[in-house]
């Protein structure tokens, strides 16, 4: 990954699912097995990774084997953001990024705050086309 670092986030936890949170957190209590489901999901969701620097965009994820799927900013043709009511309220959405084929170059689901991501990226490709 060349370039310098606009914007970086991963999937969030208790914002994207806070039901499921408040149950692990209960099952700590109860069995102690919230404790290993909890961990497991905070390492899954820190080995998943939208990058955007002032050249790609950077999709890394997985937790043994990685699969990173870099786009460059002048392929980037729109950015789809999906958000329910829910999602809404607690600040996270599903993104999609799009090149010229039909199908998304890929998604990322319970992304936090994907207007700012909107915004990076937009940013990146202002700066990428100034430099040209």
């Amino acid at each position: 990954m060349a370039g310098t670092v606009i914007y970086e986030a991963h999937p969030a936890m208790f914002r994207a699912h806070p039901f499921w949170f408040v149950l692990c957190v209960l099952l700590i209590a109860a069995f102690g097995i919230g404790i290993l489901i909890l961990l497991y999901w905070y390492i899954k969701t820190r080995a998943t990774a939208l990058t955007v620097t002032d050249n790609e965009l950077t999709y890394e994820r997985g937790i043994l084997s990685k699969d990173r799927t870099s786009v460059s900013l002048k392929h980037v043709r729109s950015v789809h953001i999906t958000q329910g009511f829910v999602n809404r309220i607690l600040g996270v959405g599903i993104i999609q990024i799009s090149t010229a084929g039909d199908e998304p170059e890929f998604t990322i689901a319970d992304m936090p705050d994907p207007y700012v991501i909107q915004e990076a990226i937009a940013k990146a490709q202002d700066m990428h086309d100034n430099k040209d």
